[in-house]
């Protein structure tokens, strides 16, 4: 290993190594004081279900040369944790980078008839019309 590769910055987001922490929680076992004293206050709780926890680790680092500097994506790891109505862990569900899918957006562009021309174009006309409003008659 090279030094340059030692010494790589990395930028980390939520709970640090979340995959290793998640282990040691057993479902029917655990406790909601549990996996507070293990992984903290959850990020989000869902809106519809009071009893389903989400935690995340994202994690990125500066690319190497064939990357120009580019930020990669090291991990981004989602844990989604349920209790029952007793406070007891009933499920766990572990997702890492790759779990996650990839999306193709259309690249087909809607054409706007109106804002057609330049910034400036759109801009001067503006001023334009707002003199010509205050104007008196």
């Amino acid at each position: 290993m090279t030094n340059c590769q030692r010494n790589k910055v990395i930028k980390g987001h939520g709970i640090m190594y979340l995959e290793n922490r998640q282990e040691l929680l057993n479902v029917n076992k655990t406790n909601k004081n549990d996996v507070i004293r293990t992984l903290g206050q959850p990020h989000s709780k869902s809106l519809k279900e009071k009893n389903t926890w989400i935690y995340i680790e994202r994690t990125k680092a500066k690319g190497g040369i064939y990357k120009l500097g580019k930020e990669v994506l090291i991990s981004n790891n989602v844990l989604v944790v349920r209790f029952d109505k007793y406070g007891i862990l009933k499920e766990k569900l572990f997702y890492n980078k790759d779990n996650m899918n990839d999306y193709e957006f259309a690249k087909e562009e809607t054409v706007n008839d109106i804002r057609k021309g330049t910034f400036l174009q759109s801009f001067l006309q503006s001023l334009r019309q707002k003199i010509r409003s205050n104007s008196p008659k």
